[in-house]
């Protein structure tokens, strides 16, 4: 049976062993067997921090947010596709109308809050706050993107949506991340992630 493949440290890799024998929610039908056995996952977060992260901390944010609409684009096109991989999970038209769309549409909520941001690598935060008596020193936040890694694990039931949601979020802060679908709905994830990386929008690095 074929096993599902995980993104890792920029190639598709399948695990060690034959893993969890996922199924067809409707007939029945053995689809695939997931496993994530013999990764380094210490590897993982260190590629991701430092290939990933070293990217979108580069990007200001506009660019992240033009990013995140461009894969939005992407992924509305290639919806009828995630439609049927997902009858195989149980859900009907309009469950996976949620998951699927409303995940994309997550994408595009993200992107425009681009507007609120200079177009920069940090922004300002409130005013600057004298320190000296003469004005010479000065004080005055900036927020720039974290240095580590989003580690995110989803529900079954929103394959798509539960990445999404939460990704849109880490990379327009300029965080990358590493997702973790529930197992028994995750080839409907993978399907998602292959279109993702195959469309090279995301720098490498970025979602693992």
């Amino acid at each position: 049976m074929k096993p599902l493949q995980n993104y890792y440290c920029g190639q598709w890799v399948a695990g060690s062993e034959n893993g969890q024998v996922l199924y067809n929610a409707i007939n029945g039908a053995e689809i695939a067997t997931a496993s994530s056995k013999g990764l380094d996952f210490g590897k993982m977060l260190d590629y991701g921090r430092t290939v990933g992260g070293s990217a979108l901390s580069k990007m200001t944010f506009h660019e992240r947010g033009r990013m995140l609409k461009a894969l939005a684009l992407h992924l509305m096109e290639k919806k009828e596709a995630f439609y049927k991989i997902s009858w195989a999970t149980g859900a009907t038209r309009i469950d996976s109308w949620i998951d699927i769309e409303g995940g994309i549409g997550n994408l595009f909520a993200n992107s425009s809050l681009r507007r609120q941001f200079p177009n920069e690598t940090f922004c300002l935060e409130g005013d600057p706050v004298s320190l000296g008596k003469n004005g010479t020193f000065m004080g005055h936040h900036i927020c720039v993107p974290k240095e580590g890694i989003a580690i995110h694990i989803n529900a079954f039931n929103f394959p798509v949506w539960g990445m999404l949601e939460k990704i849109a979020v880490n990379l327009m802060a300029g965080v990358p991340a590493v997702v973790k679908p529930a197992t028994v709905t995750s080839f409907l994830t993978e399907a998602v992630v292959r279109e993702i990386v195959a469309s090279k929008i995301l720098p490498e690095g970025v979602c693992n």
